[in-house]
C-alpha cells in the first residue's frame, strides 16, 4: 500500500515572500543615515561606490582601473517549489553586479533553513537551483553559510568585477536621456497571487530567472552609465532614488510601461502586498501622480523580485518608458 504526501509550498512557511519583505526604504533610509560619508582612516583599498546614495553594490578600485564589485542579497520563498527558488533568489542576487555594468566571478551562498521542520533535502533543491544559475551566469560559488532558522531564507554574496570607465550607478542620469526598461512589472501582484491561492505564473518565474547579463552588456556598449535594477521597492522607489541622486526628475509615460500577462487581474483581485504600498506611501510625495489612477501606481510600485535594469538610455529590444528632464517640483512625474 502506497501513501501520497502532499508537496511541500514553501511560500506557507514565510511571513511574506522575495523583495517584497524588504524592510520599507523610507524605515530603512533612517536606519542607516549615521553611516554614510564615513570610512576608515587609514583604507586599504578606494571605495568608488558605497552606501551615500544607495547603489545596487559597493565598488572599490584595484589595479588596472578595474573595480572590485560586492553585494549581498537573500530573501523568503516567492515560490513553492524549492529548486525554482534557489534559481530566482541566485539571479535576483547576481542582478546587482550587473545593475553596476560588472561580470559577476564569485558567488557564497546564504541559506537560513527550519531544520526541525522542513526536510534537508529540499534545502539540497535551493541550493542545487542557485548553483545552476550561478554557472549559468559564467560565476563560481564557492561554499557559503547556514544557519538554523524559523523561515527558510536564501540568498547569495556576490563578488564581480567592472572597468571603472564603464560603471553604471544610479547617480548619473543626465537631462534629456531616455528612460529603458529591460524587463515587465507586475512579479509582485502575481507572486502575492501564488502565495495566497498556490497558482503559478509561469510568466513571472520566466521572468524572475532570467538573468539581466545580456541587458547589462548592451547597456555598456551603448556607453550607457545610469542605471539600477527594479526590485523590492518597486519601479517608482527606484526611480525616484535614481533621480534623487542624479539631481534630475524622471518622467513615465505609464501606457508605455509593460507588464506580465495577469499582472492586471491579480491586481484587480486584491493581490498586493504590503510591500508595495509601502513603496506607493513612501514615494507619494516626491511624485505627481495625479495622471494615473490608484490601482495603476499600485502597479508603478509593485514590489518585483529579480527585475529587470532600468536604464539611462536605449539599448535593443528595451522599450523606453519616458526620460530624464532637468530637475523640477518632482523627483517622479507619472503621465
Amino acid at each position: 500500500m502506497t501513501t501520497s504526501t502532499a508537496p511541500v509550498r514553501l511560500t506557507q512557511y514565510a511571513h511574506g515572500g522575495g523583495c517584497a519583505c524588504k524592510i520599507p526604504p523610507g524605515e530603512l533610509e533612517a536606519v542607516v543615515a549615521g553611516l554614510t560619508h564615513t570610512g576608515p582612516r587609514d583604507p586599504a583599498a578606494e571605495l568608488v561606490v558605497g552606501l551615500d546614495d544607495g547603489d545596487d553594490a559597493a565598488v572599490v578600485r584595484i589595479a588596472g582601473g578595474q573595480g572590485l564589485v560586492l553585494t549581498t542579497d537573500f530573501f523568503t520563498p516567492v515560490v513553492d517549489d524549492a529548486y525554482t527558488f534557489g534559481r530566482i533568489a541566485a539571479a535576483n542576487a547576481l542582478s546587482d553586479v550587473y545593475a553596476m555594468g560588472g561580470t559577476p566571478v564569485m558567488a557564497v551562498n546564504l541559506l537560513g533553513w527550519p531544520r526541525d521542520v522542513l526536510p534537508a533535502e529540499l534545502a539540497a533543491e535551493v541550493l542545487r537551483g542557485g548553483l545552476e544559475v550561478a554557472h549559468e551566469a559564467g560565476c563560481h560559488v564557492g561554499g557559503g553559510h547556514s544557519i538554523d532558522d524559523p523561515e527558510p531564507k536564501y540568498g547569495m554574496a556576490v563578488t564581480g568585477l567592472v572597468d571603472l570607465d564603464r560603471l553604471i550607478r544610479n547617480d548619473a542620469a543626465t537631462p534629456g536621456t531616455p528612460l529603458s526598461l529591460t524587463k515587465p512589472l507586475g512579479v509582485g501582484v502575481l507572486n502575492s497571487r501564488h502565495k495566497n491561492t498556490g497558482e503559478v505564473s509561469a510568466e513571472a518565474v520566466a521572468s524572475m530567472t532570467s538573468l539581466n547579463a545580456e541587458a547589462s552588456i548592451a547597456a555598456v556598449a551603448a556607453g550607457i552609465r545610469a542605471g539600477t535594477d527594479v526590485t523590492g521597492f518597486g519601479l517608482l522607489g527606484h526611480l525616484y532614488k535614481m533621480a534623487r541622486a542624479s539631481g534630475v526628475t524622471a518622467v513615465v509615460d505609464a501606457a508605455a510601461v509593460p507588464y506580465l500577462a495577469g499582472a492586471r487581474q491579480a491586481l484587480a483581485d486584491g493581490w498586493v502586498s504590503g510591500g508595495t504600498r509601502r513603496n506607493l506611501d513612501w514615494v507619494r510625495p516626491h511624485a505627481d501622480l495625479s495622471a494615473v489612477s490608484e490601482d495603476e501606481a499600485l502597479l508603478l510600485a509593485d514590489a518585483q523580485t529579480s527585475g529587470g535594469l532600468l536604464l539611462g538610455g536605449e539599448v535593443p529590444g528595451a522599450p523606453v518608458i519616458g526620460e530624464f528632464v532637468a530637475q523640477q517640483e518632482h523627483a517622479v512625474v507619472v503621465r
